[in-house]
């Protein structure tokens, strides 16, 4: 069944298949996770957590249809307990008759859903009569409740890479029923790649209002220029969806990491004034006092968890101000990624060399042929030496001297680098 020509063009360049769908090779590409479980035919329950735009409806769509499942869907934002339980009998009644295989519930936003809503489901999904399939812009681990997200796999879609969006802006242009017949000449794409963030929805909905806009020209040129006018223009038709939610919240954070608090405030002001969700706010913050402030203020991150706590328990109007309070502390800080870079760096190396062998020294020895075999053989207690120090080698053998963590310049970490270098030369000398 076609999609209407007076559907937007996100909805009329949906793929149907796995051979049109762009981006998330790590998942659908040959051999990966997603595709090998599509293809054997037996799916489980999981959950889709990735930034908006990247395909995860499309991708539960696809399944669905490869699959042959009957397909239900749900919003978060708009259906209830009771909505959920019609899914499920329903379901439950088909498959008494039929012995058809489970269908897929597809539960677009599932981070909304509360606890009620998500109890509700878990009997279906443990007994095997839905197949959910769940998207989240959200951290599962936030918004899930434990004994749902126990029985689903959690896959991580990405934004799209140039090449992808590359891709759907060609297909587009060629295939789409209305702008294949318009003379459509493209001389630049930065700044549709640019606004667009990796967001395929939105490249298409940018690419649409371009096209709408000069369509009583001859020949439609789409550079930069073009992209940028056509958008102020008509930034009310641009945030139709609600997208710039995501660059409003992009700009209140990186106004905290460039130590500007009257933007910070600025920017939590037009959020709370749209009907932002305060915790998803506070939450942002918590992540903004580790990655960004870091040990160059380690109060950041307590006054962030407190602000949190207490947003939590009092709620909107009067949570304005406690976040008001976190977010201009926060932009007030001296900042530190050094947290942040040492853990990214750490898993860098983790995932290439998974296999050095913790030093027997370090090891437990809760049996006896533990003992004999020397693990835990040489290990020094610490609190046992003048200043609850020995210099002693933790590191796997090939890693003595590696330093992941770099103190940043700042009081903080000045002091830290100076305990650092006294207790490690090896890591701290005076190069580093």
């Amino acid at each position: 069944m076609g999609t209407s020509v007076l559907a937007p063009l996100p909805e009329r360049m949906r793929p149907h298949s796995l051979k049109d769908y762009v981006g998330q090779k790590h998942l659908v590409g040959e051999g990966c996770i997603l595709r090998n479980m599509i293809e054997s035919g037996s799916i489980s329950s999981f959950i889709l957590w990735g930034p908006p735009g990247v395909g995860k409806t499309t991708l539960a769509r696809i399944i669905a249809d490869t699959l042959d499942r009957e397909f239900y869907t749900l919003s978060a934002i708009s259906s209830g307990v009771k909505d959920v339980r019609e899914v499920i009998d329903g379901a439950k009644s088909k498959s008494l008759f039929s012995h058809a295989a489970a269908p897929i519930l597809f539960i677009d936003e599932i981070h909304r859903f509360n606890k009620a809503q998500q109890d509700a489901l878990l009997g279906a999904v443990e007994s095997g009569t839905v197949v959910l399939v769940g998207a989240t812009t959200e951290n599962p681990s936030f918004e899930v409740i434990t004994p749902l997200l126990s029985r689903c796999q959690v896959f991580v879609l990405k934004s799209l890479e140039t090449e992808d969006l590359q891709a759907l802006l060609d297909r587009a242009v060629s295939e789409d029923e209305i702008l294949k017949e318009r003379n459509i000449r493209i001389e630049e794409t930065d700044a549709l790649f640019r606004h667009s963030g990796g967001d395929g929805r939105k490249l298409l909905n940018i690419l649409e209002i371009v096209v709408d806009a000069l369509a009583s020209n001859k020949e439609i040129i789409i550079n930069n220029k073009t992209v940028t006018d056509c958008l102020q223009e008509n930034i009310a038709i641009y945030d139709k969806n609600g997208e710039m939610h995501y660059d409003i919240i992009s700009a209140f954070i990186k106004s905290i990491r460039g130590s500007d608090p009257n933007a910070a405030v600025y920017y939590l002001a037009r959020m709370l004034d749209g009907g932002e969700d305060p915790l998803f706010i506070a939450r942002r913050m918590c992540l903004s006092a580790s990655e960004d402030v870091g040990l160059a203020n380690p109060n950041a991150l307590l006054l962030a968890n407190a602000t949190f706590q207490v947003v939590n328990q009092i709620g909107m109007p009067e949570a304005r101000i406690p976040l008001s309070e976190c977010a201009v502390y926060l932009a007030s800080s001296p900042k530190s990624n050094a947290s942040y870079l040492a853990i990214e760096k750490a898993l860098q190396e983790a995932r290439e060399n998974k296999t050095r062998p913790v030093p027997l020294y370090l090891r437990n020895a809760p049996t006896k042929l533990m003992e004999e075999l020397g693990y835990s053989d040489g290990y020094k207690y610490a609190h046992d030496y003048p200043g609850h120090f020995t210099d002693l080698e933790f590191m796997p053998e090939g890693l003595e001297g590696k330093a992941f963590y770099e103190p940043q310049p700042n009081a903080h970490e000045d002091k830290l680098k100076a305990y650092l270098k006294a207790c490690w030369p090896k890591y701290y000398s005076e190069k580093k």
